[in-house]
């Protein structure tokens, strides 16, 4: 519930229609979690509606919050740059590819989406807004994320493991010293 990992916001309906499920971690390995994280935060934090979806209001307020308001016809042009499935409004997937095209260096530098990118605070990648000098280095670089990611997930479970082998520990020794108390 707490993660983007494996759940959808703003894809598909809850009855199922035959689509398959969004997973930001799965089809976004350029981002780290925490990035990731950091993304979904701020859709939901626009999502005024609470629908999944950013719609042309919603991303009017939230260009005016990151102080690059945009006209109307601008803000067309911003979500009809990303919107897959043509419905006028962002999905967090189109949102997503959003932070990817300025990764890649594939917004122009007056675009509305460059502006939201640059503005909201998430470092996209340590390379950045600059992008990526062409695809072959983009894609070394999404392998290296991906990796990343692992390790993230393996440094996680490491942590948990430790944990628990500390409560198994502190339990241990006070059945011990309980027991001294016993007899």
């Amino acid at each position: 519930p707490g993660s983007p990992a494996g759940r959808a916001v703003g894809e598909g309906s809850p009855g199922g229609s035959g689509r398959r499920v969004f997973s930001p971690a799965g089809e976004f390995r350029e981002f780290s979690r925490r990035q990731l994280r950091d993304m979904e935060r701020l859709f939901r934090q626009y999502d005024a509606g609470k629908d999944g979806f950013i719609d042309l209001m919603e991303l009017k307020l939230m260009m005016e919050k990151l102080g690059a308001p945009q006209t109307h016809l601008g803000l067309k042009n911003m979500i009809k740059e990303v919107d897959e499935d043509l419905d006028s409004k962002l999905s967090f997937r189109e949102f997503l590819l959003i932070f990817r095209k300025a990764a890649a260096g594939e917004l122009q530098e007056d675009s509305g989406l460059h502006a939201l990118a640059r503005l909201s605070e998430i470092d996209v990648s340590t390379e950045g807004v600059k992008g990526a000098k062409n695809f072959f280095e983009a894609k070394a670089q999404a392998i290296n994320e991906a990796s990343r990611f692992e390790e993230e997930i393996k440094a996680e479970q490491e942590e948990k493991k430790k944990q628990a082998e500390e409560l198994k520990q502190r339990k241990a020794a006070f059945k011990e010293l309980q027991s001294t108390f016993t007899q």
